[in-house]
């Protein structure tokens, strides 16, 4: 399955500012192989990660209390708030985009960070009740499957692609989330439990789901069981190659973080390298890097600055196209 044209570039979800078209501007111009649908965090309450994922929540809805989201009985303000930024953001894709061609990215909170970020309504994260958790994957699957509907039909000539964002999931595996108090940790969740959710959203999307996390004992094993087309991570953390390389020799793809957004934006050059130094070592033909390999920056890029945004951006995109260049020669 080919999820992008080769040397493709895209980004992690996040940039600066509050303005979606001009964001969306910045994503069409700089990323014309795999485009994604900017999250803008600095609106506030609603387009944070946890907020814009529980907005799609079927049937549970969520409130803001003392400053963090929880579920609660009935739809009110915050939820309304959240969803009306999401249809925003949408109409915006719709009008700058609804003529592209090719495949463009999405981007959710996936089940276990939901499960780790939402309150319960007498306190305490949903993920210390199993069967909350279990109802948000429910409820989360059937929102995203309308969620990439409505998009398909606003961009009828586009593919398009799904990607789960799971920076809590290894500390969910692990059980070291820390309860409010600080002194205790929530219960581990069982990989076979984590598997089965993730499984269920990426049968029920009905397209090719990316799975990103910007952890250094990121679960990629568990990960492409779970059906996971691509994995999105940063390379700089990846200690263990041979998970990865295992997955890309089953055929998944790699959404390949190369680039430090906390750093001035890179030569091209440099970030090619990166990617083909990893390449090298996993002992994978140069040519099939242009193939399976989308670059990206690390993580999201909502702390950078506009300008130091689209360099970030620009790099990656000219990154990729060194890798393709790598391919034809």
């Amino acid at each position: 399955m080919t999820l992008w044209p080769p040397g493709a570039a895209t980004g992690t979800g996040s940039l600066p500012g509050t303005d979606p078209a001009e964001a969306l501007r910045i994503v069409l111009g700089e990323l014309p192989d795999l485009p994604f649908l900017p999250e803008l965090p600095a609106r506030g309450a609603g387009a944070d990660l946890i907020g814009r994922g529980a907005a799609l929540l079927t049937e549970l809805p969520v409130e803001v209390y003392a400053g963090r989201w929880r579920l609660t009985g009935r739809p009110g303000r915050d939820l309304r708030r959240a969803r009306e930024l999401l249809e925003r953001d949408l109409d915006t894709l719709h009008e700058q985009a609804s003529e592209y061609e090719g495949s463009v990215k999405l981007q959710v909170a996936g089940p276990w960070t939901l499960a780790a970020g939402l309150e319960l309504p007498l306190g305490g994260r949903a993920l210390r009740d199993h069967g909350a958790a279990r109802e948000i994957s429910q409820a989360l699957a059937d929102g995203v499957r309308k969620h990439v509907a409505d998009v398909a039909a606003r961009l009828p000539h586009a593919s398009v692609l799904l990607q789960l964002d799971e920076p809590s999931l290894p500390a969910v595996l692990a059980g070291r989330i820390r309860t409010d108090s600080g002194l205790y940790t929530y219960r581990s969740v069982e990989a076979s439990t984590a598997r089965a959710a993730l499984a269920e959203i990426v049968e029920a999307v009905g397209v090719p789901v990316i799975v990103h996390c910007c952890a250094s004992d990121v679960p990629l094993t568990l990960l492409r069981e779970a059906g996971a087309a691509a994995l999105a991570i940063d390379l700089a953390l990846v200690t263990d190659l041979d998970p990865l390389g295992e997955a890309i020799d089953a055929g998944t793809a790699v959404v390949a973080g190369a680039a430090d957004p906390r750093q001035p934006a890179p030569p091209s050059a440099e970030v090619a390298n990166r990617i083909r130094d990893v390449w090298s070592r996993l002992g994978f033909p140069p040519a099939l890097a242009a193939e399976r390999v989308a670059v990206s920056p690390a993580c999201g890029l909502a702390g950078a600055s506009v300008s130091a945004a689209r360099s970030l951006l620009a790099a990656c995109r000219d990154a990729g196209r060194r890798l393709k260049d790598d391919a034809e020669a």
